[in-house]
Order: C-alpha cells, then sequence, then structure tokens
C-alpha cells in the first residue's frame, strides 16, 4: 500500500459519539499484539500471527503511518482503521489511474456487536471525504465473512465485482462520497 498523497498526517483526533480515531500510541501495543494473534479475527485474513513472532517484531512504539487511526473507546485501543492507496498491481478499475483508496479495520473480538465499527468507519470515510474530496474508496472482503459484508452494506458500499483469492471468494465494493448538489 502506498501513502495517501497530500494528506496532512496525523490529523487531529477524530471524534464520535462514543469513540475517539488517533494516532497509535506506545500504550497501544499489547492491543495491538491481541489484534494480530487473535484467532477471531484472523479468521478471514489468513489466520492468527503467533504470539511469540509478534511479539519481537512489533516495536515498543506500533508503526505511525498514514491512514491508519487507532479506535479508542473509554481510554483503551479497540481497533484499527486503515485507508491506503491500492498498489497498482491490484488494480480495481474503480478509478482510471488505478491507486484508489482501501478501507481495512480490525476491532478486538469484545468490541464486536456494539455497531462501533460502522461507526468509526462511518467517522473515517467522512474524514477521507473532506480531506479529497470526490475520491472513491474500495473495500474488499471474503463473502463468507457475513459481519464484514452486512458493514459494508450499511456504510454504502456497492458491489463491484466477485473473484477468487487466498482460497475463498472475495468481494469488492465501492464508496463514494455524495457531492452536495447545487
Amino acid at each position: 500500500m502506498t501513502e495517501l498523497g497530500d494528506v496532512a498526517w496525523p490529523p487531529a483526533p477524530i471524534r464520535t459519539e462514543r469513540l475517539v480515531l488517533r494516532e497509535s500510541e506506545a500504550r497501544d501495543r499489547a492491543a495491538f499484539i491481541e489484534l494480530f494473534t487473535s484467532p477471531e479475527v484472523g479468521t478471514y485474513i489468513g489466520g492468527p500471527r503467533p504470539r511469540d513472532e509478534c511479539e519481537r517484531a512489533l516495536p515498543e512504539t506500533p508503526e505511525r503511518r498514514p491512514g491508519l487511526f487507532v479506535i479508542e473507546l473509554d481510554g483503551a485501543m479497540i481497533g484499527t482503521i486503515e485507508l491506503n492507496r491500492r498498489d497498482a498491481e491490484r488494480r480495481s478499475h474503480v478509478r482510471p489511474d488505478a491507486g484508489e483508496a482501501e478501507l481495512g479495520y480490525l476491532f478486538l473480538p469484545e468490541a464486536w456487536g456494539g455497531g462501533y465499527a460502522a461507526e468509526a468507519c462511518a467517522a473515517a470515510l467522512g474524514w477521507f471525504a473532506d480531506m479529497l474530496p470526490g475520491e472513491p474508496v474500495v473495500l474488499c472482503t471474503q463473502t463468507a465473512n457475513d459481519r464484514s459484508m452486512r458493514l459494508a452494506a450499511k456504510l454504502g458500499f456497492t458491489e463491484v465485482q466477485r473473484f477468487e483469492e487466498w482460497g475463498a471468494e472475495q468481494w469488492m465494493g465501492v464508496w463514494s462520497p455524495i457531492s452536495p448538489s447545487g
């Protein structure tokens, strides 16, 4: 993935009714390890990473990079959202020059079912639309991932294509910000 372009990073924290989307900090390391090693989180993304490998590989201060938001609830990290440019070889033909932004997210299982993913993703998409007006965003998920498929629909993603990759049927949708009429 490549960076978002001319977007200033990090932005000021984004606040929703219940959440804060912010840059990663050293205090998030344990939650990152839980995300990456969770069998539940890893179900549709190639499986969990071994804990000892993750402990060795993850720096004391998790990587800060453009497009990566930590989602915080009541002062604790519950997940991440990423908005990054797709690599040219993963072209989706949503934009003529490729390089479309892709939304990705991971949430700790204890945060599932509370509407946090929809709230956080909607806030991140709103931020993106303000920073890069008119640019579409794509989302890919396995069709077997019912939760992710429901979230994509709730956020307003529409199907672009289905394809086979990593031994499973994948779904790609596109989200376009609503342009004000006038």
